[in-house]
């Protein structure tokens, strides 16, 4: 039983580290201000083969799987939770059906793309929907020489930045999961449009909008998989991405402790530092010891998935653990901010808005639940 990563994983992981501390780190709170995505740093990224590294290598990523994959989105969040967000949806869960289910020519024409510095996005959640995404009303119909499609996607990451994405429809909102299929979507194709975009808590410098179809025409080749495989493809993907969520919520957890640790050190408060007050020592203990629990049940889900599982209690577990620890880990370093914590002058204040979100979506911390009592009981 190994617990290390192997010495291309460290090497991967230092170079990020590296990356993240003199680009990203010292630019994200500006980014967040100014709401802006960094698209010279997202190209560095490229340059550097992140974009790619997880996608299978026959196609031209760098086949590193979702371990990989996580590694790259803990350490761009612990940067900029907005650009780990961005980064793990259009490298990630957008890709994944394409990856698993979509053709040759797909796969050819998009994992280069991606690799290459395209932003992609993934349309599934509507607006009359959420945590129940089967009731999709986005509908599609065929035409001579491709489909046509007309309604609205909302809550869509990289819904602003991206060039193309994964969307699903439905044929017939009376026929449930079975009408529901997948499509590859250029954003330039007629009649998709970007609508609003969302003000949100945290997490500023990537989009999230909605997307209007408005009688949007798309080639023939655009469906992913079978017809009416779609709400199977868009949940085995979201299955997998969970795990990257959890990275990304481990990302924020180690970047709010450090900060905490850092000002414990510095701070004095009754004649000595904070950190040799025996309330701030168990505080951070706490934190250290939930965000190694955090760091072994995502490696542990990731593992499982690049192995061929598909790990959906362990992607799950991994998730809900991983966020609602973020949550504690940003709630204690703000305490130990006092505050000053409260202001936009500390780092921590914003840790603790870009994480709450990392409950939410993928599913909910009461989905994961959901998910996992689920696999417990052995209830299909």
């Amino acid at each position: 039983m190994h617990f290390e990563h192997t010495e291309e994983e460290r090497l991967l992981r230092d170079a990020i580290a590296d990356f993240v501390d003199s680009e990203i780190v010292p630019n994200a709170a500006h980014w967040e201000e100014e709401e802006a995505f960094p698209w010279d740093t997202w190209k560095q990224l490229a340059d550097m083969g992140l974009c790619g590294v997880s996608l299978p290598a026959e196609y031209g990523g760098g086949g590193g799987g979702k371990t990989m994959l996580c590694i790259a989105t803990e350490e761009i969040s612990r940067g900029s939770a907005g650009l780990g967000v961005a980064y793990l949806v259009s490298c990630g869960v957008a890709m994944d059906g394409i990856c698993t289910y979509g053709s040759e020519q797909q796969k050819h024409e998009y994992v280069p793309r991606c690799a290459s510095g395209e932003v992609a996005f993934f349309a599934l959640t509507e607006p009359g929907g959420g945590s129940d995404v089967a009731p999709i009303q986005l509908r599609y119909n065929r035409t001579d020489d491709g489909f046509i499609l007309n309604g609205t996607k909302t809550f869509i990451s990289n819904g602003a930045e991206s060039s193309f994405g994964v969307v699903f429809a439905t044929t017939d909102p009376s026929l449930g999961s079975e009408g529901i299929s997948g499509f590859v979507v250029e954003k330039s194709a007629p009649g998709l449009s970007v609508g609003k975009k969302e003000k949100k808590t945290g997490q500023h410098c990537s989009s999230t909008t909605e997307l209007v179809f408005e009688d949007c025409r798309i080639p023939a080749n655009s469906m992913i998989g079978e017809e009416g495989e779609g709400l199977r493809i868009a949940l085995a993907a979201i299955d997998k991405s969970r795990v990257s969520v959890a990275a990304q919520a481990l990302g924020i957890a180690r970047a709010a402790q450090d900060e905490a640790v850092r000002y414990a050190k510095e701070r004095e408060a009754f004649g000595k530092h904070l950190g040799q007050h025996q309330a701030i020592q168990w505080m951070l203990a706490d934190s250290a010891t939930e965000i190694e629990v955090a760091r072994l049940l995502s490696c542990r889900a990731a593992w499982l998935i690049d192995d061929g599982d598909h790990a959906i209690k362990e992607s799950a577990m991994a998730k809900l653990y991983a966020s609602e620890a973020a949550h504690r880990i940003c709630h204690r370093a703000v305490q130990i901010f006092g505050g000053y914590g409260y202001t936009r002058d500390t780092p921590v204040e914003r840790f603790s808005r870009d994480q709450r979100v990392t409950e939410i979506y993928e599913g909910t911390s009461e989905m994961q639940r959901w998910a996992i009592a689920r696999q417990v009981l052995g209830v299909k």
